[in-house]
């Protein structure tokens, strides 16, 4: 029971996945609105093991501008056009030409091979597999969707597209795509080995959805690269020693059910589920605080490395097993998909950035 001056402290440690250096930079801005043209690999707003890393976060700290009300959003490793609404009202009057299909969206990307030269319709349904993961896949069961592709020119290997979604279903330009055999040239879920030998072309994948996800994480995880996927290695190791003590009083039932499972962190209350965040680790004991203060202490002071003479700057959590991991950067041609947002048009307005550098005719890898 909390009484007078009782001091209460809570004490959060994450790690966020590395994004690109490259900086947003805004394309519009005036009473109503922020268009922006977004980096690949940062998401828009805070999610998952994301905080710091994503738009909002960086035009708030950088440009001052908060409140902003998402009008639309574009996956984490998409780049280009990205609108946000400074009012409410704005934000609606958007939103509802969104509604009415009123809005024109046109991408370019960069897939594989050579792409017929005359303009594609593909209306296949989408389905989603795995929202934690984000895998989405053609079945009939899905949700009725279109898209229209022309193709723009073609190097010998590769082909650029101009992509017109008239819908807007999860990941709809990048399924399409490898439904039609040519999926985006580095797209880390669709063009990617798991899918089988013609990498979901037509729809064949010979796989059921559980043996899908699983495949498609050992093969990331064989790349190091399973933070493409938001995904941990401690979030594939917990959920299998949850699985192990299934008998066990302290395993938690969701996270038995969950193969892919991001609630890694011991202490994490079960009940929060704001709180997803694997390093979310709260210190429960004034021991561990005392541990804390100590390693800060050491941890800020210019530690001199007996080999190397080098300083360490960098702060360690005793409790939070993310430090104890060294991990690869990721090279920057990870951190990037080549696929663009280029122009949204609406009833009063009409958005463009520039077309990227891999979209150019000549431009090789």
């Amino acid at each position: 029971v909390l009484q007078n001056n009782d001091f209460l402290r809570n004490t959060v440690h994450r790690h966020e996945p590395p994004v690109t250096a490259q900086p947003i930079q805004i394309l519009v801005e005036d009473n109503e609105m922020v268009v922006v043209d977004k980096p690949s690999s940062l998401p828009v707003h805070p999610c998952g093991r994301f905080r710091h890393n994503t738009v909002i976060f960086i035009l708030g700290k950088e440009h001052d501008l908060k409140e902003l009300h998402t009008i639309h959003r574009l996956d984490r490793m998409t780049s280009g056009v990205l609108m946000f609404a400074k009012t409410a009202e704005v934000s609606k009057r958007i939103d509802e030409q969104v509604r009415e299909r009123q809005l024109e969206k046109e991408y370019v990307c960069r897939v594989v091979g050579e792409f017929p030269e005359h303009e594609v319709v593909c209306e296949e349904p989408i389905l989603v597999v795995s929202y934690k993961v984000g895998v989405c896949r053609v079945d009939p069961k899905g949700k009725s969707c279109k898209t229209i592709f022309q193709r723009l020119s073609y190097n010998g290997k590769t082909s650029v597209v101009k992509c017109l979604p008239r819908t807007g279903r999860t990941h709809q330009i990048r399924v399409h795509l490898q439904y039609l055999g040519h999926p985006i040239v580095n797209d880390p879920i669709y063009n990617m080995e798991a899918w089988g030998p013609d990498r979901g072309k037509g729809g064949k994948i010979d796989k059921t959805d559980e043996e899908l996800l699983k495949a498609l994480v050992e093969e990331h995880r064989s790349k190091q690269s399973l933070d493409i996927l938001g995904i941990l290695e401690e979030d594939l190791n917990s959920s299998a020693e949850n699985k192990d003590c299934a008998n066990s009083s302290d395993c938690t039932k969701s996270a038995q059910a969950d193969p892919i499972n991001e609630n890694s962190c011991p202490a994490k209350d079960a009940k929060d589920p704001e709180r997803n965040d694997t390093a979310a680790c709260s210190l429960n004991s004034d021991t561990n605080l005392e541990m804390l203060e100590k390693n800060k202490e050491l941890t800020s002071c210019e530690i001199q490395d007996g080999q190397t003479g080098e300083k360490s700057s960098e702060e360690k959590d005793p409790l939070c097993v993310e430090c104890k991991i060294t991990r690869r950067d990721p090279s920057p041609k990870e951190l990037v998909m080549y696929l663009h947002a280029l122009r949204y048009k609406g009833a009063e307005f009409e958005y463009c950035s520039k077309m990227p550098e891999w979209a150019m005719e000549d431009w090789e890898e």
